[in-house]
């Protein structure tokens, strides 16, 4: 029954969610949305405690060696293969704000106590597994093209890349094979984590739901993707300062796509488990960190 849920969600019989036609101004009203919900509800502050450290963590490794140059585009642009799982609480916050309920970073992670959340963590694990591939696949083809050497230095690396012809392949097949797996990603995840926030309907509805909105709406997810792309590269420039501001906004922005895209109110809400009220002792610890041991 738990795999059943997990994949099909509360109802016995699952109802799928309708899916509409939109066009490049309801991408603009999205967007606009975004901004909005960023400018009312600034969650930057979120987004820069992991941001900044992860350049602490980079240039650190720079400075030890050069041995993973090679791998740092790849894990930039792979960013946006992880981004419909980072942005979960700011789903929440914009369901919340558009309810007219209080919003607060607390309530931001609401999400880890609902219903939905099985299924959430294995759309999840399926976009890490897809994040680990496509890491495996741009070094495979960077070892391809300049063998196991490592770059001496940031400017010969840049120099081998941008003017010699392995570096021309390099560029070519890795952002062709990269396209792929934005592709796959956008296909699959564009609405199936909102919708699985706003209803208890299992990995397998909410994935096949996205796929249909994308088959309704090819052109404008495309526009979509490509406008994803620009921000997260204009974010990412330089040294990704830009992104706690564009995260935010892009993560806001996709919940008002997906209410626009999906109709799913024939679908059961997740429900939610209220927060333990009871009083524990300190010598409770820490046994108090594992509330499912709880009696």
């Amino acid at each position: 029954m738990a795999h059943s849920h997990v994949l099909l969600g509360a109802q016995a019989t699952p109802a799928v969610p309708d899916v509409r036609r939109i066009s490049l101004a309801d991408l603009r009203e999205a967007l606009a949305k975004g901004v909005d919900d960023f400018y009312a509800m600034p969650t930057h502050a979120m987004f820069l405690c992991v941001v900044y450290p992860l350049i602490g963590l980079l240039l650190a490794r720079l400075a030890f060696g050069y041995s993973i140059l090679p791998l740092i585009y790849p894990l930039a642009s792979g960013f946006a293969l992880l981004g419909p799982v980072a942005a979960l609480a700011l789903y929440e916050m914009s369901r919340r704000r558009e309810a007219g309920k209080p919003v607060s970073v607390a309530n931001a992670f609401d999400v880890l106590r609902s219903s939905s959340i099985g299924a959430i963590v294995a759309l999840a694990l399926l976009l890490f597994a897809i994040f680990g591939l496509w890491v495996m696949i741009a070094d495979a083809i960077y070892t391809a093209n300049f063998g196991y050497a490592h770059p001496e230095s940031i400017t010969g690396f840049m120099r081998e890349v941008l003017t010699t012809p392995a570096g021309w392949m390099l560029i070519l097949v890795g952002n062709g094979v990269g396209f792929l797996f934005a592709v796959l990603v956008l296909s699959i995840a564009v609405v199936s984590f909102p919708l699985l926030l706003d209803r208890d309907v299992g990995a397998a509805v909410a994935l096949l739901t996205s796929l249909r909105a994308v088959a309704k709406n090819p052109v404008t997810m495309a526009a979509w993707g490509l406008i994803v792309a620009a921000l997260l590269a204009l974010g990412s420039a330089p040294l990704f300062l830009g992104l706690p501001i564009v995260l935010p906004i892009l993560g806001h922005a996709t919940w008002h796509l997906y209410r626009k895209v999906v109709s799913a109110d024939s679908s059961p809400a997740p429900t939610v488990r209220p927060l333990p009220t009871q009083h524990r002792s300190a010598a409770d610890f820490p046994a108090a960190l594992f509330p499912w041991q709880r009696k």
